[in-house]
């Protein structure tokens, strides 16, 4: 029907092709002009995206759990003065700060009081950061 009306001057069986073409053509830069005016060029369906699970992954929540332990228990091993640096030092504090709250006569004695401290640490840890399996 669109073609008796639209395409009347159309009369052999041969214009047919080239003008289907150029439908086609026109059809194919109008989607073009569409995907171009809403900054589709490249972006996937959602259906077709995969997204990743930021759910809490159990195994690492489980580690991370055996790690605060192993280091909960080597701290509570300190002497007084390791547990009073780190605790310190976990809060933020500078070494300015904890040769103060310390009463260090120099900021050297904190540097070796720190030094000291996480050989002690790692001792207790077992030699190692990371855990023995």
């Amino acid at each position: 029907m669109l073609l008796h009306e639209k395409y009347a001057h159309v009369e052999r069986l041969e214009e047919l092709l080239p003008l289907s073409l150029q439908i086609l053509r026109f059809k194919m830069m109008a989607v073009h002009r569409k995907v171009e005016r809403r900054r589709e060029r490249g972006s996937i369906s959602v259906d077709d995206a995969q997204v990743p699970d930021l759910g809490p992954d159990p195994g690492a929540y489980l580690e991370r759990k055996e790690r605060l332990e192993r280091l909960r228990r080597a701290m509570s091993g300190l002497c007084e003065r390791c547990q009073q640096l780190m605790r310190l030092k976990l809060e933020g504090k500078s070494f300015l700060e904890i040769q103060k709250k310390m009463g260090a006569r120099s900021i050297n004695t904190v540097y070796t009081w720190d030094f000291r401290c996480r050989k002690e640490l790692l001792d207790l840890l077992g030699g190692s950061w990371e855990s023995q399996r």
